[in-house]
Parts: C-alpha cells; structure tokens; sequence
C-alpha cells in the first residue's frame, strides 16, 4: 500500500498507520490536490500523481500557515492525527479559501482526535485560513 511505501520505502514516517482499513484518516495525504487515505491506495495506483504529505507543508524551517495556527491554538495533542488533519485541512483550504463552520467539520469528519475535542483544532484551520488568505495577498507576515 501507499502507506507503507511512504513510511518504509521513502522514510516518510509522518504520514501515520493507524487503523490500516480507511477508518481513522492518520494516513491522510494529499494526492493530485485531494485528500487521500494511502492505506487504501495501491502503490501502482500513485504511479506519476503528485503527492503531498506533512513533510512537504513546511518550507525550509518556516512551517505553512496551518502548521503554524495547528501550533498557537494547541490543536496539537499526542500529535498522531496532526498531520492527517493538517492535510485534509489544506485540502479544503487549497478549494475554498473562505470555508463555512460546516464545511470545515465536514473536511475533517475522516479524522479521528481522542485528545483535543476537536475545538481547538476547528479553530486552527479558521486561522490557518486568514492567514493563508493574508499570505496569498501579501500582506502576511510570511
């Protein structure tokens, strides 16, 4: 599976194994722009598509907007779900940069949180969203 080739044949051990049945959204990545579960994904299947997983959001040692309001607003806990949810966030955001109360829920229904009640991590992704809109205008800090 695509996970596994992530994490063992490419060492990209962010991408998480968790249920390993499409259930819990760890393995979340983003390919060809949509959110994916690589554990459901044959590797053949990802042959030539762009792949994106956690790795790949920060530049340099400047984390991307989301990780850094995942940060501030302590939407991480044990961390185990983090990078699924900061790409199905990024998914959405990538889609509509404005997203309502309902469609961030929605985006990020795949992923399971046992740590923060999901409060904290639905107000990350509203300020991930400003500050991305912010980014792209230029008139962000990045």
């Amino acid at each position: 599976m695509l996970l596994d080739f992530l994490r063992e044949g490419l060492g990209l051990t962010g991408t998480k194994k968790g249920c390993e049945e499409g259930e819990c959204g760890a393995c979340t990545i983003l390919m060809n722009g949509k959110a994916v579960l690589s554990c459901l994904i044959p590797v053949f299947k990802a042959d030539g598509a762009g792949i994106l997983t956690v790795e790949g959001m920060a530049k340099g040692d400047r984390l991307h907007p989301l990780q850094q309001s995942f940060w501030e607003q302590g939407a991480v806990q044990c961390g185990y779900c983090t990078p699924g949810m900061l790409l199905s966030a990024k998914a959405l955001l990538d889609e509509k940069p404005e997203p309502s109360l309902e469609e961030i829920k929605k985006a990020i229904s795949g992923n399971l949180c046992r740590c923060t009640g999901y409060g904290s991590i639905v107000r990350a992704i509203q300020v991930g969203a400003e500050k991305m809109r912010l980014k792209k205008e230029g008139t962000g800090n990045d």
